[in-house]
């Protein structure tokens, strides 16, 4: 077992919103898909690794509490972290170092109200 986790599904109250959100701060294009009763907006992945999807359909709630999903921060944390208030979310912690060998975290709010958390070695 290369990772323990397989997939996240990110609940959105607005589809679109949520789109144009993670959009915004992973600079990438967010493709969605109808599945069944629920609309699904894939992250972008290798199909190697954990995939993910912000999803919207009935029992998606959004949270701040539960359980905390760690984005991947790209080369450099500070550019993604510089995106999410002007995409529509907020700033909880900014870039804080972890340990040298662990690298750096953050967390957010995103457009829908879920508290997330960014990893990046930079």
């Amino acid at each position: 077992m290369r990772n323990a986790i397989s997939w996240v599904e990110i609940p959105a109250t607005d589809i679109n919103r949520a789109i144009k959100f993670y959009s915004e701060i992973l600079d990438s294009e967010i493709v969605q898909q109808n599945v069944g009763d629920f609309q699904m907006a894939f992250l972008p992945s290798d199909m190697e690794g954990v995939g993910g999807a912000i999803t919207y359909g009935p029992d998606y709630t959004p949270a701040q509490t539960g359980v905390l999903v760690y984005l991947n921060g790209g080369e450099d944390l500070d550019v993604i972290l510089a995106r999410i208030d002007a995409a529509g979310g907020k700033v909880l912690v900014p870039k804080t170092l972890i340990t040298e060998e662990y690298g750096y975290f953050g967390l957010f709010i995103d457009s829908e109200g879920n508290k997330l958390g960014l990893h990046s070695m930079h």
